[in-house]
């Protein structure tokens, strides 16, 4: 586990962090989180948390928050859960009140900078593909 913590570390806060559309990368020690803020075209900033478990590193990014609307909130669901399996490693999932998540974990022995590479571009492509469209499914005007 030091191994992995070492290896993230370096490379969130190396080159990562070095990145063009790396707004941020912090770490909260408490938690074993890291964060990593990007922006892109499609969302002025997104920021992945990165949860450091006994044989597990978790992904998690908040991708759009539950339409109030029920109908407008089923089409949402419908639609993202549908793109699932366009993923690797990574899929939409709905929080307990509707909202939109972008999850994943990956097994320690696995780990690598390249994993950890494609994970983070995974995110930002999904964020800068889907995240207007899914913006109007959920608060767009109806015809």
């Amino acid at each position: 586990m030091e191994e992995a913590h070492a290896l993230i570390d370096a490379h969130l806060f190396g080159p990562i962090s070095a990145e063009p559309a790396i707004q941020h990368v912090e770490y909260e020690a408490e938690l074993r989180r890291w964060y990593v803020r990007f922006g892109c075209d499609g969302r002025d900033a997104a920021t992945i948390y990165f949860d450091l478990h006994q044989r597990t590193l978790r992904h998690e990014l908040y991708f759009l928050p539950a339409p109030e609307d029920q109908a407008r909130r089923a089409e949402l669901a419908i639609w993202v859960l549908q793109r699932n399996h366009d993923l690797y490693g990574t899929r939409f999932s709905m929080g307990p009140e509707g909202d939109i998540y972008l999850t994943g974990r990956l097994a320690l022995e696995h780990l690598t900078v390249g994993e950890l590479d494609r994970i983070i571009g995974v995110l930002y492509e999904v964020v800068e593909r889907w995240f207007g469209a899914a913006v109007k499914i959920a608060y767009g005007k109806r015809p």
